[in-house]
């Protein structure tokens, strides 16, 4: 006898329902009915089966956690990297990122054994890693730069550039890529070599230009030491940051530092030491939550920090920025509701602060602001709808800057609305090179002072000035 499965199957769904209250379409399409019959002896007139299968609470009983039942309990992944005993053994860049791509998806810890590392391509982080040095004796020194001319134009969109003279450039190399007409911020390509073919470097990142070779075309192995690009819940601590500034190549400030943070979120750096990178010593562009704490940057050829491209809630607290080529800590663009506090910015070459484009509700409590080069704290020129509305420095010490170029203490040339300067001691103890407390420049509004402490300056302690600032 031949038996009808899908018929037997319906009607078997039909007692089923008469059992329990549901109803079926002429399709066979479970329906959920109102019955007075409930599951587990629930006696109720409105009990229906909406709740189990929605998964809805029921009785209170949603605390109950199910442990190790269908997934397995784990523990944090630990690998340890450099010299004997490690996990891996090597002291390169290519150890310790092997070390990190072996960390599973849900990510983990790569702790990094005393030693010198050499790093010729930036340590790529993903998300939920942590990247910790044994202190001051895990250093990672950048390795020696090379560079060559390019003698065919390197267009928009290309992997391939061809060179001059290919020495020296090995497959996992960082290059950066860039022409006298586009050599900085965006406008600059990084990538890494793949392969190289005679004098054809290939790498993995399409050219973001049109780079010509008679353009002054330029590829050098310039990279960062550590980045975090499209990364979030990222850990960097414990080692010291070598950038080898008399031999490697300059990076740029946008596309790489000593550590950099790209389209990142909640990125922790901490008890880092950056010296001597040939460019910025911690740059973070694009990213929510960065916090970077307990640092000391020194010796960067460029800034010390430099947040910005939209970098909101950033805190900055606890570090030594000092004797760096440019500004202490430079404020790019949109570093917007961010705390800057407790912190030591002196004898860096222009500004100890620079802030500008759209940089609103920062608040800089607590810094020593002393013997830089120019001013203590910049308002960079913007116009009005650019400038860093509410911006507050309270109970700073600004004291002994302009050492090299004449300067002030807080100097403002932004027309930014309800600046707040309360508490701070403003001064001149030196050779009167803080030529004021505060100056506010032609295109500067008026600021609130309030119950600050100022003294020792030739100028006085607001002056207003009839002429915009020099460039610098």
């Amino acid at each position: 006898m031949r038996v009808d499965m899908k018929n037997c199957l319906f009607v078997t769904g039909i007692a089923l329902s008469l059992a329990v209250g549901l109803s079926f379409d002429a399709s066979g399409v479970e329906k959920l009915k109102g019955t007075s019959h409930g599951l587990a002896g629930t006696p109720s007139e409105q009990t229906d089966l909406a709740w189990y299968r929605q998964g809805e609470k029921f009785d209170g009983r949603d605390d109950y956690v199910v442990d190790a039942l269908v997934t397995p309990r784990t523990g944090e992944t630990v690998l340890t990297v450099g010299g004997k005993g490690a996990d891996i053994c090597g002291f390169s860049s290519k150890a310790i990122q092997t070390a990190i791509d072996a960390l599973p998806a849900r990510g983990g810890t790569v702790r990094l054994n005393p030693g010198t590392f050499s790093i010729m391509a930036g340590i790529r982080l993903a998300s939920h890693v942590k990247l910790i040095g044994s202190g001051p004796e895990t250093v990672l020194r950048v390795v020696d730069g090379i560079r060559s001319r390019f003698i065919v134009d390197a267009d928009y969109g290309e992997l391939k550039v061809t060179v001059e003279d290919p020495t020296g450039f090995v497959p996992g190399m960082a290059i950066q890529i860039t022409d006298a007409k586009w050599k900085s911020c965006w406008n600059v390509s990084t990538a890494r070599i793949t392969s190289v073919k005679g004098n054809v470097l290939y790498f993995d990142t399409p050219l973001i230009c049109d780079y010509r070779a008679d353009r002054d075309g330029i590829v050098s192995n310039a990279t960062s030491a550590v980045q975090a690009v499209q990364a979030e819940h990222v850990v960097i601590a414990g080692f010291t940051v070598d950038g080898n500034r008399k031999k490697s190549a300059p990076m740029d400030g946008c596309r790489g530092a000593g550590i950099l943070a790209f389209r990142a979120k909640n990125v922790l750096i901490e008890n880092v030491h950056v010296q001597d990178f040939n460019g910025e010593g911690i740059s973070w562009q694009i990213t929510e939550e960065v916090t970077v704490r307990d640092c000391e940057v020194n010796g960067s050829a460029n800034f010390g920090l430099h947040p910005g491209t939209g970098s909101p809630k950033s805190l900055i607290e606890n570090n030594n920025l000092h004797h760096n080529g440019q500004d202490g800590l430079f404020l790019c663009w949109r570093v917007r509701h961010s705390l800057v506090q407790g912190n030591q910015i002196h004898h860096n070459g222009r500004h100890g602060i620079c802030t500008g484009h759209k940089d609103t509700d920062v608040v800089f409590a607590d810094n020593h602001i002393y013997e830089n080069g120019s001013d203590g704290v910049r308002f960079r020129e913007e116009r009005a709808t650019n400038a860093p509305h509410r911006t507050t420095l309270i109970h700073n010490i600004i004291e002994n800057n302009g050492s090299t170029d004449s300067g002030y203490g807080i100097a403002v040339n932004a027309p930014a609305k309800d600046v707040v300067v309360r508490d701070n001691l403003i001064r001149d103890t030196k050779r009167g090179t803080q030529k004021a407390a505060v100056i506010l420049y032609p295109n500067a509004l008026p600021i609130q002072m309030l119950d600050n402490r100022t003294s020792g300056h030739a100028q006085g302690d607001v002056v207003q000035s009839a002429t915009p600032p020099k460039t610098r």
